[in-house]
Formats: C-alpha cells, sequence, structure tokens
C-alpha cells in the first residue's frame, strides 16, 4: 500500500510539471490583436512594447490612428485615436504607416497623408508630437514636411532612423524609389548633404515601399516591401550596407506569404532588445480566407541571424512567439 501511495505521489508530482510547463508557455498568436490594422510601426517605450498601425480601411476612413501597447507581446492595450485629421489641418484622409521616436521625453510621429499623387496637391509626410507614446498627438508643424516628389519618390512610407553618432535620417518612398535625408534636431526640416541636396536616393533592386533600417555589427540593414500591396506577391526583401546611405545591393527575400496560412506578408518594422539580444519582425499579411484589400492583420515572428550576420528567412505562423517581458 505505501508503494502505490508513493507511486501515486510520484504520478501526481510528474503531472503538476507537466501542467506547469504547458500552462507557462505563452504565445501571442498571430494577429497579436483584434481588427484590420496594416504598416505596423513596433518600438520600445519604458519597457513596453509598442506597435503604432495603420487603421486598414477605404482611404475616407482612414482619419485616425489606433495604437497597441503590451508588457509581454501577449496582452495588448487598445489606444484609441491616439491622433486624427482633426489635430492635423491638412490632413485629409489616408493617414498611412505612423513612424515613432523619442527624444527628450517628447514622442515625435511620422505619417503620411492624402496619397497626393503630384506636386499640385496637398499633402505628402508630416509629424505630430505629445508627451505621451497613447499622445494625443498634435501638429508640428501646420504643415507637411515633405509634400513634393523628389527623385521620383512619393512621400509615404516614412521610417525615422537615429545612427550612433546621433544623427536623425527620414527614410521614406513609394512609387518605387526611395530617398533618405538628414533631420534637423528639432525635426521641422532637413539638413543638407554636403552636395547641397536634401535628398538622395538609395532605391535598391525591386524595391517598391516600406522602407525599413536597423545597426547591427557596425553594418547598415536595410529592408523594403516588394510586389503590390493587395496581391499574394507582397514580400520584404534586404541588403546591408556600410552607412546609411549605402550603397546598397539586394540580397533575397526573408518574408513571404505561406499559401497554408496568409499572403501579402509585408510592410514590417523591426523591434531589437539589446540586453537579450532578441529580434522581433512586425508585418501585415492577409488572411487565406480573405480577399478584400484592406482586410490585413498585424503579426510578430522572431527574426534571426546566420553565423555571418544575414537574416534568416522568416517562417510565418499562427502561434506567434512566445511571451516575454522586457528586462
Amino acid at each position: 500500500m505505501k508503494k502505490l501511495i508513493l507511486c501515486f505521489v510520484a504520478a501526481c508530482s510528474t503531472w503538476m510539471v507537466s501542467a506547469q510547463v504547458k500552462t507557462n508557455v505563452t504565445y501571442s498568436g498571430n494577429p497579436v490583436f483584434p481588427g484590420w490594422y496594416a504598416d505596423p510601426e513596433g518600438v520600445v517605450f519604458n519597457k513596453q512594447y509598442w506597435i503604432y498601425p495603420t487603421y486598414s480601411a477605404a482611404y475616407e476612413k482612414q482619419v485616425f490612428f489606433d495604437a497597441f501597447s503590451s508588457p509581454d507581446l501577449v496582452h495588448w492595450t487598445k489606444h484609441a485615436r491616439i491622433m486624427d485629421t482633426a489635430a492635423v489641418k491638412w490632413a485629409k484622409y489616408a493617414i498611412w504607416a505612423p513612424a515613432i521616436i523619442e527624444k527628450d521625453k517628447k514622442y515625435y510621429l511620422f505619417f503620411g497623408a492624402n496619397d497626393i499623387q503630384n506636386d499640385q496637391q496637398n499633402g505628402g509626410i508630416g509629424v505630430a508630437v505629445a508627451n505621451k507614446p497613447q499622445g494625443p498627438f498634435k501638429d508640428l508643424l501646420g504643415k507637411p514636411l515633405v509634400d513634393k516628389f523628389y527623385n521620383k519618390a512619393q512621400p509615404i512610407d516614412q521610417f525615422v532612423f537615429q545612427d550612433s553618432d546621433k544623427q536623425y535620417y527620414l527614410i521614406y518612398g513609394g512609387w518605387q524609389h526611395c530617398n533618405i535625408a538628414k533631420l534637423k534636431n528639432d525635426f521641422t526640416g532637413f539638413i543638407p548633404y554636403e552636395d547641397g541636396q536634401t535628398f538622395h536616393e538609395i532605391t535598391p533592386e525591386h524595391y517598391v515601399e516600406g522602407p525599413c533600417m536597423f545597426k547591427k555589427d557596425g553594418k547598415y540593414y536595410f529592408m523594403w516591401s516588394e510586389g503590390g500591396w493587395t496581391g499574394p506577391d507582397y514580400c520584404v526583401a534586404y541588403a546591408i550596407g556600410d552607412s546609411p546611405a549605402g550603397p546598397f545591393k539586394r540580397i533575397g527575400k526573408i518574408l513571404q506569404q505561406d499559401p497554408a496560412i496568409a499572403n501579402g506578408a509585408g510592410h514590417h518594422s523591426v523591434i531589437h532588445l539589446p540586453k537579450e539580444n532578441k529580434w522581433y519582425i512586425i508585418y501585415h499579411r492577409r488572411p487565406v480566407t480573405e480577399t478584400a484589400a484592406n482586410s490585413r492583420e498585424t503579426c510578430i515572428e522572431e527574426l534571426q541571424f546566420d553565423e555571418n550576420g544575414l537574416i534568416k528567412p522568416v517562417t510565418i505562423t499562427k502561434q506567434g512567439v512566445p511571451a516575454h517581458r522586457i528586462q
């Protein structure tokens, strides 16, 4: 009888350990939060994950931004209407692709508006400011920061990159052209390059839109979206250069559709946790059950590198990534 009891206790202990292990492995799931959202900007503020996406809907309904925050990549809080067209008088619709940075205890949100098609139309890339990451954000300039087609680049899909020397750069462009420009320290304009030009083109092969940049081991990783945003071939490719301005030679795709899970996987951003040396890619995709162009959801996967520093192809999943609190 004593032996039977001991066996029962041992069995219960084994079950309890197994159950504990199972219940502690929690994943973000994909999408990470409900609703149609695209072009996600992932960032860390005050040991919290934040995602700032485009509200994925018809142009005339894209008049605001929502944001989402999480302590662990699993539990997300929605912050509704952190900015809308009431706070930016020149922006009427097609509020797209937010990019955000923190500087001197203020938060600067860069965005595209109005989807201008030529230099005569009003719109382009703007910047708003707030005292908190959840806003409310107010127009900084009262006008667009970039309102013309320089080097044939449509003024959309802006990304802000800070180099090791603290210089901020605006990297942007649609219509298969990408520009880089040095931002003034207060983000009210630009610092010309030594050749007198403000915008240098850095367009790599097959570039369409959605630029993103980060620095790793002294190298500059430049990423972008290829293909058509409404189709299954939308994807992410990258290059590596020795400076923010390149030159950048395309290496290959690292994120694309899986016909069993979703298509149109693209327009991404990257989060790096230096202490843990963890990397995440945040992107949007279209479920295979959906055909509408704006049926896009925000997802997250781990980003990994090989021994040569090349980015490994990303496998898109339904489970997402394990829960992780920032150290």
